[in-house]
């Protein structure tokens, strides 16, 4: 072989790799597209709850000397026996209101009875309970997830859990002894708030708009329910249309602003193959953005269409914290109102176990108003640009973040594109170049 080829075999050899190595960053361009296209294919079983893949393993401990920490902002994932109780810690300032809300997801296929729940409270280090929630299957006795929260709010007016230092969340779980002893996952997320620059008011308007909203307009559009907060899709005014299974909870999420009303109703739609009557067939359930309790309302279904109704509830305000009643208290501050649909599983005996048609209308009265005035970034407390546009496209807080971890993956994979592609127009100019060269001088 002569020297003239040998160079131009190996030339050839150093920009055939330089193109392979482009070639592959496009390969690896190409991959989050397939993943998103092998995503949207759904199974035909009931899908278990969805809980947020970031959530980090904790043990609650039987002692709260002994409690683990939870930090502001994150979730954590954990497992409560029958009759069981666990402690949590949660490290407090004296300036910033805590929430710790806590999801409780029964296996499915279990038994619960009336009553069967739990309760979440907090507490100062002398024993002395800053607030607490408890909620239970009421009538509508069949596994589903519930959610309550307690909450430690900053307030001058108060001499109770106002200090500055170690706190204690307590769950307790309660059962009775005929149902299902099956450990129940739990979800906990912990929240804080930050104060306001000024005081706003501190009592409750004498009236307000309680009249039941004309129901939206533009006919139903397909928006499917998540299986979990996480996954939760998202809704604007309007009426949507899911399918849903016996057993099943949907999870949806609509942002609420402040001075706005939210009222909503669940839709049954009707069946041909049996008239059977089947009490709290479907409940409705509304938690706010700390995912504490709102509102809870079931129906009966007989194969005639049927209805649930939910509000409307009391406009967002900040002084709405200061009543006793869940339903008022809860819509105390902006954000991602929950809510969440289950169907009785007891629908499947003669009704059968394949999926009923089930419509969400959603009306958000009022024109937002400014809010209270945070002394500080309200976090999850407030509607934004972003929380539009997500309600408008559907987009659950899930596929959010999805897509914001592919953006920053998406732009490290262009810088390293535009590198080797610098790098290959360098290798290829070389090349060119040392080939003119050669030819001049064989």
């Amino acid at each position: 072989m002569s020297t003239q080829a040998g160079r131009r075999t190996g030339t050839g050899r150093r920009a055939g790799a330089l193109i392979a190595a482009a070639a592959a960053v496009g390969a690896v361009t190409a991959l989050p597209v397939q993943a998103r296209a092998d995503s949207a294919v759904e199974g035909a079983v009931v899908p278990p709850y969805a809980f947020d893949g970031s959530a980090q393993r904790i043990q609650g401990a039987a002692s709260s000397l002994d409690a683990k920490t939870l930090k502001p902002g994150q979730t954590y994932r954990d497992t409560v026996r029958r009759d069981g109780k666990l402690y949590y810690r949660v490290d407090l300032d004296a300036r910033l209101s805590s929430y710790v809300s806590v999801v409780a997801v029964p296996k499915p296929g279990g038994k619960v009875e009336y009553g069967d729940g739990f309760k979440v409270s907090m507490q100062d280090g002398s024993g002395a309970e800053c607030s607490y929630q408890q909620v239970d299957f009421g009538s509508a006795d069949y596994p589903r997830p519930l959610a309550g929260y307690a909450r430690r709010i900053v307030d001058a007016d108060s001499s109770t859990c106002q200090q500055a230092g170690a706190f204690y969340v307590l769950v307790e779980r309660s059962s009775k002894a005929t149902s299902t002893p099956d450990d129940w996952e739990l979800e906990i997320r912990h929240l804080s708030e930050p104060p306001l620059k000024k005081a706003g008011p501190t009592e409750l308007p004498s009236a307000w708009p309680s009249a039941t909203p004309a129901p939206p307009t533009g006919g139903p559009r397909p928006r499917q329910g998540g299986s979990g907060i996480h996954d939760a899709a998202s809704l604007t005014q309007g009426e949507w249309r899911s399918d849903i299974r016996p057993g099943q909870t949907l999870f949806y999420r609509v942002p609420v602003d402040w001075g706005q009303q939210l009222y909503t109703t669940a839709e049954l739609g009707s069946s041909s193959t049996a008239d059977t009557y089947v009490s709290n067939a479907l409940v409705l359930s509304l938690e706010n953005p700390a995912l504490g309790h709102v509102d809870e309302e079931t129906v009966t279904y007989d194969g005639k269409p049927a209805t649930v109704r939910l509000g409307p509830q009391r406009p967002v305000a900040h002084e709405n914290r200061t009543s006793y009643d869940d339903a008022t208290n809860g819509m105390r501050f902006a954000g991602w109102y929950y809510l969440s649909a289950t169907l009785n599983p007891e629908v499947a005996k003669d009704y059968g176990d394949k999926p009923v048609p089930l419509t969400l209308r959603v009306n958000v009265m009022n024109k937002a108003v400014s809010g209270p005035g945070y002394d500080g970034d309200p976090g999850p407390f407030a509607v934004t640009a972003d929380d539009k546009e997500a309600a408008a496209s559907g987009s659950s807080g899930a596929q959010v973040e999805q897509a914001a971890e592919r953006s920053g993956s998406m732009r490290i994979v262009a810088a390293a594109g535009i590198g080797t592609g610098t790098v290959l127009l360098l290798g290829l100019g070389a090349w060119i170049l040392l080939a003119r060269r050669t030819a001049q001088n064989p």
